[in-house]
């Protein structure tokens, strides 16, 4: 018996040993396949648990305007965050305390605070931990976000609680609500929508397939699309590894790569012309309730954009709030026939042709001129005039002969030369380089209507652009909006000069069509409005009948109605450039456009301080006289 008992008590100890053996074995076996064969995976799943790539971001880049007033700027913000797993129940105290700052509703707050299970990629359910709050809140925001949670009651006494309740609520008031590690920035454009169409928007920059998110600003419109690269600046980072509890352990520190901001950018705009003209634009639009309008200022002798606006506009800061349309830059984006503004070319281009004289005579046919099968009007009826009247009472007739006398080819090298069918080269996006025909494809009745602006298209632009060459002498300059790029303590890194394209005109032509343009802005011309008593003007009003777009010929009570015009005429420092899109109220060009380039004009002349070129009345002046102006 006790020989059975003994045998069978050693199977027990064989069989137990075995199995002691077999998960020797197997443990062996795992270490083996784990140490060896899966060294790489689980060394770099180690490093990734301690290693850490920390981003420097870099602050964006100012815009000024050419007197140093801050057009748009960037302030550090942050993502403002809660962890649901440590506010417990709370979720409604910590929302009241901290939504008023936020700006966010209580209840929808406290909504999203509570606690939820998500599943991972790789199926595993988790605790989300990380929730968003709101993006973008200023640093003195989250200040005051911090304080506020610092001194949270409970309503209990806190010191007589136990040590994991205690703990619990420290959690909620100094770790429940933190801020992501990487700071964002929030464009913040101080005066609004002035200027809103040059200065653009920025949005989120798409990171692309970077494994760390990388938020950041990225221009998504007028001079912040165009320098983008300039105003980001460089991203630096630190490569470093951490112990159990996520501090660095420095002697483990790879890269420390610094930073660099973002350069500034001085612009040719002056914050005050640009605000003369927006309300000289809200003027009109709310008088003539155009589909649309806007301005151009310049310096006809170098080029540069003193002000640029447009009517519909936007807020650069809420740029989500505005439609496609009331962002669209209509002084680059739309082309336009721009009517009668365009006759300075067929008449420039013969004066330098030697073709013709101011003083030359054309029979304008009474108003009705027989050409090529079809009828050509004047919206008066006129019989003999010379270079001078043509342009002065702005006649059709009288233009298409000077232009016949040019001839076709010269009056196309003259569109061309003058900037017409190309972009202008100016620094915002979108830009088109409006429409102009090959020589080769124009009819018969091409050289009777081009030249009064029909058969062409041409943006704000390219109109202002080609007076301000007649105005300086010839000269087509490239439109300059950027003048200098500077670093943060503004010191100039790049500093941009005036280019000129081209020398199209000879001085002695382009004095004769200032003459000529003088006369416009008189009582004799169509631009009386325009008249200014301090200051000599020239320039040339456009009231073209806008084309149908689903059928041949023209829209009906549908006009495209502009002035351009400069001072002082004779040695002059601003080109002012006003369109207006099917207004009401009126359709001429000098009744609608007339009076806010008179506006514009005399505020800015006033504002530079622009040598009077007219001399000033006494105020002793009689009454008399000034009942008969």
């Amino acid at each position: 018996m006790a020989h059975i008992l003994s045998n069978a008590h050693r199977g027990r100890v064989i069989l137990l040993v075995s199995l002691i053996t077999a998960g020797y074995v197997g443990l062996g076996v795992r270490l083996v396949d784990i140490q060896v064969y899966q060294h790489d995976k689980h060394a770099e799943h180690a490093l990734d648990n301690t290693r850490r790539k920390v981003i420097h971001a870099s602050r964006r880049g100012d815009i000024l305007d050419s007197r140093g007033a801050v057009l748009a700027t960037s302030r550090i913000a942050k993502t403002v965050c809660a962890d649901p797993s440590l506010i417990g129940t709370n979720q409604l105290l910590v929302a009241r305390t901290i939504s008023p700052i936020l700006g966010l509703d209580v209840n929808g707050m406290a909504k999203r605070m509570q606690r939820r299970v998500y599943t991972d990629a790789a199926g595993r359910q988790r605790e989300d931990k990380h929730v968003v709050l709101k993006r973008k809140v200023l640093l003195e925001d989250w200040q005051r976000i911090t304080n506020a949670l610092a001194n949270l009651e409970f309503g209990v006494d806190v010191k007589t609680l136990p040590r994991k309740e205690r703990l619990a609520l420290y959690n909620v008031k100094h770790r429940s609500i933190f801020s992501e590690r990487v700071d964002s920035q929030l464009r913040v454009y101080p005066s609004g929508n002035l200027g809103a169409h040059v200065l653009g928007f920025v949005g989120v920059r798409d990171p692309g397939s970077a494994k760390l998110p990388m938020e950041g600003l990225e221009g998504k419109h007028g001079v912040e699309m165009m320098l983008d690269s300039v105003l980001e600046g460089a991203r630096g980072w630190r490569e470093t590894e951490t112990d159990r509890g996520r501090r660095e352990v420095v002697a483990y520190r790879g890269y420390d790569i610094k930073s660099r901001d973002g350069m500034n950018a001085v612009l040719t705009l002056d914050a005050n012309i640009q605000y003369i003209a927006e309300r000289a634009l809200e003027k009109l639009c709310a008088k003539h309730t155009p589909a649309s309008a806007c301005v151009v200022v310049v310096n006809p002798n170098t080029g540069a954009i003193l002000a640029l606006a447009n009517r519909p506009t936007f807020n650069p800061n809420k740029p989500g709030e505005s439609t496609a349309a009331n962002r669209r830059n209509r002084v680059v984006t739309d082309m336009f026939e721009p009517g009668s503004t365009f006759k300075i070319v067929a008449v420039s281009g013969a004066l330098n042709e030697g073709v013709v004289r101011l003083t030359d005579r054309f029979n304008c046919e009474n108003g009705r001129y027989y050409f090529a099968g079809k009828v050509l009007r004047d919206h008066h009826g006129y019989d003999q005039l010379t270079v001078e009247e043509i342009i002065t009472k702005s006649s059709n007739i009288g233009t298409a002969k000077v232009a016949m006398r040019m001839g076709g080819e010269r009056l196309h090298r003259y569109i061309s030369q003058l900037g017409f069918g190309a972009k202008t080269g100016v620094s915002l996006p979108g830009e088109i380089k409006g429409l102009l025909h090959p020589y080769k494809k124009w009819n018969k009745l091409s050289i009777s209507r081009i030249p009064m602006g029909h058969e062409i298209a041409a943006t704000p632009i390219q109109l202002t652009m080609a007076m301000s060459a007649v105005a300086n002498g010839g000269r087509l300059m490239r439109p300059m909006l950027v003048e200098k790029l500077t670093d943060r303590e503004g010191k100039p890194v790049v500093q941009y000069e005036p280019a000129e394209v081209r020398k199209v005109i000879r001085d002695e032509a382009a004095e004769q069509m200032v003459e000529a343009l003088i006369t416009v802005v008189s009582p004799n011309g169509t631009a009386r409005q325009a008249w200014l008593e301090n200051y000599l003007v020239a320039g040339k009003t456009g009231t073209a009948q806008k084309p149908a777009k689903n059928r041949r010929g023209y829209e009906p009570g549908k006009y495209f109605a502009s002035f351009i015009g400069f001072l002082p005429a004779r040695k002059p420092e601003l080109c002012i450039g006003v369109f207006v899109d099917e207004p009401h109220n009126g359709y001429y060009g000098g009744v609608v456009a007339g009076p806010a380039f008179k506006e514009i004009a005399e505020k800015s002349a006033n504002y530079l301080g622009i040598k009077t070129s007219v001399p000033v009345k006494s105020l002793a002046e009689p009454k008399a006289e000034l009942a008969r102006r």
